[in-house]
């Protein structure tokens, strides 16, 4: 009789354990990241952006309800390989929502399989400001090109009259060049020399070719990671700082996990970003300290791990709003509705015309604090959209 009773209870357990698994709910996200290759160092900030958020926000979901992250690596500048991926994550893996992606022609390949499949998609870095336009089921939680590269074009038309402007030489590249001399120009500037310059070359020839034009400043964009430590590198073994050239750019020049590696050469360098690790704001301390303690003090977050997790605020709200069962529209219309007042980045939002991100940007100068390099805020120009679609409206 015992024996009986035993085997009832195990067996009204197993009915109430499967029960429980019926009814909960998951939430497939796939995301296509770069995670081997020479610029793998910066799918890793993603990927530990979008996990910390996870594993800090997991109360945050709807009761039963659970997301699943699936990662394929597409390996750097691929959009073949790319676009491969999210078909297979899309058909196969039957994803309801994609994210990740830290370049441009990766995520400009994968647009047209979003619209098609009606898969939203939150870029973490990508920053050409083309790509929303490309499907409807885009949006950003990075940033522009042109909304770095605008403001800093204004802000230094008021200091120096020559600029030399050296960029990498694919679309985010180009947007950077455009929206600099733009803003550089119309301040009254003079663009004495442009380059533009192939992924992980030898910087030196550029470098040279711009202390020869002896300009006041110089204007570079490289893809951050470690390349920015290697054209700072170029900049100070040429002496262009001894020339008195200022070397200025948007935040990737000085990304704060490559200032460790940088020596002394970034000193006094201008930047203009969305994010730097050593700002001051509650959120972003906070955001600081739980990095550090799930990463170790010797891992710094940069804008790349910003990115990702608020792109996953971005998710984790679409499923609490539709208590788990998501539908492609109704999600991108939370989406172009989404606010938040607290990231470590300070206040964002996406504009709902465009589904790109509204941030400010901040005028920073590396310094040394505490004996370490470290971008500081100087200047906060608020609530920026992307100047490219405001010049470019119909």
């Amino acid at each position: 009789m015992q024996h009986k009773f035993i085997l009832r209870g195990l067996f009204t357990a197993a009915l109430i354990s499967v029960g429980l698994v019926a009814s909960a709910q998951t939430i497939k996200v796939g995301m296509v990241n770069t995670y081997s290759g020479p610029n793998a160092t910066l799918g890793d900030g993603i990927d530990k952006g979008v996990k910390l958020y996870m594993k800090l926000n997991a109360d945050k979901l709807p009761k039963g309800v659970n997301v699943e992250l699936i990662v394929r690596d597409d390996g750097g500048t691929n959009p073949d390989k790319a676009k491969q991926l999210a078909q297979e994550l899309i058909v196969r893996d039957k994803v309801q929502m994609l994210t990740g992606v830290v370049w441009t022609p990766n995520a400009m390949a994968i647009a047209p399989l979003t619209a098609e499949a009606k898969i939203p998609f939150v870029i973490s870095n990508a920053g050409a400001s083309v790509i929303t336009t490309r499907s409807p089921y885009i949006t950003r939680a990075s940033f522009t090109l042109w909304q770095s590269s605008y403001p800093m074009g204004q802000w230094a038309a008021k200091k120096f009259k020559r600029a030399y402007i050296a960029v990498t030489d694919f679309s985010p590249g180009h947007d950077c060049e455009e929206a600099f001399e733009k803003a550089f120009t119309a301040g009254g500037g003079q663009i004495v020399g442009k380059a533009r310059m192939p992924f992980n070359t030898d910087f030196i020839p550029y470098m040279q070719r711009a202390k020869d034009a002896k300009p006041d400043v110089l204007f570079v964009f490289i893809p951050a990671g470690r390349q920015a430590t290697q054209v700072m590198k170029a900049y100070g073994d040429l002496g262009l700082d001894k020339a008195g050239i200022k070397f200025i750019g948007p935040g990737d020049i000085v990304t704060d996990e490559e200032l460790p590696s940088m020596g002394d050469v970034p000193l006094g360098v201008i930047s203009t970003h969305h994010y730097s690790a050593a700002a001051d704001r509650p959120a972003n301390k906070a955001f600081v300290a739980a990095w550090r303690k799930e990463y170790g003090d010797k891992v710094i977050p940069n804008f790349l791990a910003v990115a990702a997790y608020d792109g996953m605020d971005m998710i984790y709200t679409a499923i609490r709003e539709q208590n788990g069962k998501v539908d492609p529209d109704k999600t991108m219309e939370i989406f172009k509705r989404y606010k938040n007042a607290n990231s470590p980045r300070g206040p964002i939002a996406i504009d709902p015309e465009t589904r790109d991100i509204v941030q400010n940007m901040y005028i920073r100068e590396t310094r040394k604090v505490n004996g370490q390099l470290a971008n500081v805020e100087l200047e906060t120009i608020p609530m920026v959209k992307d100047m490219w679609k405001e010049f470019n409206k119909k």
